[in-house]
């Protein structure tokens, strides 16, 4: 099948503008340009732009500050790392997605398999050598088929959105930062200090996450016994962590591994989002690739 996407040409990544030619153009760091605007006209990630989509998303983001508590993803993480729900292949989870639609993105309104093709594709067309990257761009969103019935069909505001970390303070650059005035957490002592629950320097992989895909996925990989390299689980547990890689916020938590794996996720986010608009994709075509490095790094059958 085909997959039709609309965005310009491949060509470069470090965020300049570029000349008159490529007007309304910007350039990242490895080849690749990308739009100033997405689909629907606006500068990407702008949650006060007016649009068909704004309330509805601001809406979401109400539900999930108020409802996302250390205790309700304490209690998500234990029942969801059973990995007791299906088994199925990396692939057959990326059809799955073909019927999935993100309410909290105001950039994206495409069935999510092709955002998935079109970051996968812009990655490898500027890291060529770099394949733990390709596949990690396939599969950072595969989390999202918690939305559907036999994942357990939870609401969107336990699934998608930017993600932040549960048990400490909320940071001012979490994306509608007002409403968390409505989340239990923000009043609790234990909770709502610099550090919370965690002390400084103690690693992001100690630090639990508001609840959604990244996670779930990095469940998934981590305890199918992925071969993916450190960076790239990084790269899907925090690519939705936009108050770290975009504000730089609660980098006192990290470790010195953490740090060197930033890098690339920051080089990640620039595809993740830029990369959404509408190019001609032949599923078909790309498909024995990708399939091959599933078979590399992951066994054929995950339990999810």
């Amino acid at each position: 099948m085909t997959i039709i996407i609309d965005q310009p040409d491949f060509v470069e990544v470090v965020e300049k503008k570029v000349d008159a030619e490529q007007e309304n153009e910007l350039v990242l760091d490895g080849g690749f340009v990308v739009p100033e605007s997405n689909s629907f006209g606006h500068t990407f990630r702008d949650y006060d732009a007016e649009s068909d989509r704004k309330d509805g998303v601001e809406n979401f983001y109400r539900i999930n500050h108020i409802n996302q508590t250390y205790d309700f993803v304490k209690k998500m993480r234990e029942e969801y790392s059973r990995l007791n729900r299906v088994q199925m292949s990396i692939w057959e989870c990326c059809e799955l997605l073909n019927d999935v639609v993100d309410e909290s993105d105001p950039d994206l309104d495409e069935p999510q398999i092709e955002h998935l093709l079109q970051t996968a594709e812009a990655i490898r067309k500027d890291y060529p050598n770099e394949d733990w990257m390709h596949l990690t761009a396939l599969i950072h969103d595969l989390g999202k088929v918690l939305l559907l019935p036999s994942f357990g069909e939870l609401p969107q505001w336990a699934v998608v959105g930017d993600t932040f970390p549960v048990g400490c303070a909320f940071d001012e650059s979490i994306v509608h930062h007002k409403y968390f005035k409505e989340n239990p957490d923000y009043y609790n002592p234990a909770y709502n200090t610099k550090y919370g629950v965690y002390s400084e320097g103690c690693g992001l992989e100690n630090v639990m996450m508001s609840w959604g895909h990244d996670d779930y996925m990095y469940l998934v990989a981590k305890e199918n016994k992925t071969t993916l390299p450190s960076a790239g689980l990084f790269v899907i547990r925090y690519h939705s962590f936009y108050a770290l890689h975009r504000s730089d916020a609660y980098k006192y938590l990290m470790n010195e591994e953490d740090i060197e794996n930033l890098k690339w996720l920051k080089i990640f986010n620039k595809y993740d989002l830029y990369s959404k608009s509408k190019v001609r994709i032949d599923v078909e075509k790309v498909k024995p690739y990708y399939l091959s490095l599933i078979e590399k790094y992951f066994p054929a059958k995950l339990n999810w």
